[in-house]
């Protein structure tokens, strides 16, 4: 009641919990607040929800035909055109759990799952977004959305570059030989190097002739004024920021990444990227974790799956990291680029804020994936030096985004820990 009270709010839901027949808890499922890409991957919200009549008149009730998903479906035609969606973020409901030994917990019932397909599909296509859907094999309950790609538009991967032969021409091998995406173009940012070898590289990379390297006259190292110089030479509607020190797994990433940033609401694309010995290095960025933010699930091996899956589906986050990111031009024009103030830090978090307060969504998927040697091209940050950029940097964006510091990031429920990255309860 309070929630309907005070804030406005015409589709409300809770967390929730499930217990076992001697009724011990088994599971608190406690859920991120409104995700549209997140609900189209499983029905977090499930249990318990509460919408107002005048939305159910327009959204319409319960369809008889889809018995076993009609929750799902209702679902996401009122959290579609609800006017507010409000989480609770408490234990209001308790259910009886019907898992089964050594099935993942979905938080929902596993027979909920027919049908479910055919509802995200139509909902996708009610708000105009072709898409196909699919069961996540061994995980019941969740989902994967492929969106039909509705133009071909050239997308433009910029990464800057400062010698590090070795690191470049790995990465550029790993673009060149695994894209399947045909259309497009790579930007190398020279970054006052220093070695022939480096240059005499450049001359190889003649060649080909959608690689063009672009000399950044500035000085000392400043990661966000020299991806802007990029920005600024890419020819296409879509831009990668990537890093040297990336190596591509995944053949058709761009074209996981570019079927969510085509959308009209999404800002940015991140993917997942793992340490050489294939541990998890990405996947999102939780607001307030360690401090500012930090990687969710870093480190962890390679087959977990995660908290609710979440290392496994589609998601939507507060900040993706731009070592490899995709944005569109037109909004990354439109929040004003990286902020050069970040020289070194939290110019991609500043960035993603920035979309958000923009309205875009930010999208992370596991369905695009590369190895990321990070702080191999520049070393991690051991030097006074760079601890007082560190340092300074910090202040920057507390002082820049405390608002949204203090009040905690919506996909990130605040009962779990800001000390762990495993969705830990505090």
């Amino acid at each position: 009641m309070q929630a309907i009270c005070n804030e406005d709010a015409d589709f409300i839901y809770s967390d929730e919990a499930a217990f076992s027949l001697n009724r011990v808890v088994v599971l608190k499922h406690h859920k991120p607040d409104y995700a549209f890409d997140t609900l189209c991957s499983c029905n977090y919200i499930s249990h318990f929800s509460v919408f107002s009549r005048e939305l159910t008149n327009r959204a319409g009730s319960f369809r008889s035909e889809l018995d076993g998903c009609y929750d799902y479906d209702l679902i996401l035609r009122c959290t579609g055109i609800a006017s507010k969606v409000h989480h609770i973020p408490k234990l209001l409901y308790f259910q009886r759990s019907r898992k089964k030994t050594g099935e993942p917990h979905s938080g929902n019932k596993v027979y909920t799952v027919s049908g479910a397909e055919n509802v995200i599909k139509e909902h996708l296509q009610m708000r105009g977004i072709p898409a196909e859907v699919e069961k996540k094999f061994g995980l019941p309950g969740f989902y994967r959305v492929t969106h039909t790609l509705k133009e071909n538009p050239k997308v433009s991967i910029i990464i800057p570059n400062k010698d590090n032969i070795s690191l470049l021409r790995n990465c550029l091998s790993s673009v060149i030989e695994k894209t399947t995406y045909s259309n497009y173009e790579v930007i190398v940012v020279e970054n006052n190097s220093t070695k022939d070898s480096t240059f005499a590289y450049y001359e190889e990379l003649k060649q080909y002739p959608n690689i063009n390297i672009v000399y950044w006259e500035g000085k000392g190292f400043n990661y966000s004024e020299i991806c802007n110089f990029g920005a600024q030479n890419a020819n296409g509607q879509q831009l990668v920021f990537l890093n040297n020190d990336i190596e591509i797994i995944t053949p058709n990433w761009i074209e996981e990444m570019l079927m969510y940033s085509q959308r009209s609401d999404v800002g940015a694309v991140g993917i997942k990227l793992y340490f050489l010995n294939s541990s998890v290095q990405h996947a999102g960025m939780v607001l307030g974790l360690g401090g500012i933010a930090g990687h969710i699930y870093l480190g962890a091996p390679y087959e977990n799956i995660g908290f609710m899956a979440k290392l496994q589906i589609v998601q939507n986050m507060s900040a993706v990291t731009a070592a490899c990111m995709m944005i569109k031009k037109s909004v990354f024009e439109e929040v004003g680029f990286f902020d050069k103030e970040f020289t070194d830090s939290f110019n991609d978090i500043d960035l993603c804020l920035k979309a958000r307060k923009a309205g875009y969504l930010i999208v992370w998927t596991p369905y695009a994936e590369a190895y990321h040697l990070e702080s191999r091209s520049r070393g991690y940050n051991t030097t006074p030096k760079k601890r007082r950029m560190r340092s300074r940097e910090t202040a920057l964006i507390k002082s820049r985004w405390g608002k949204e510091f203090s009040v905690g990031d919506p996909y990130y429920n605040c009962n779990f820990s800001l000390d762990r990255d495993d969705y830990s309860l505090k």
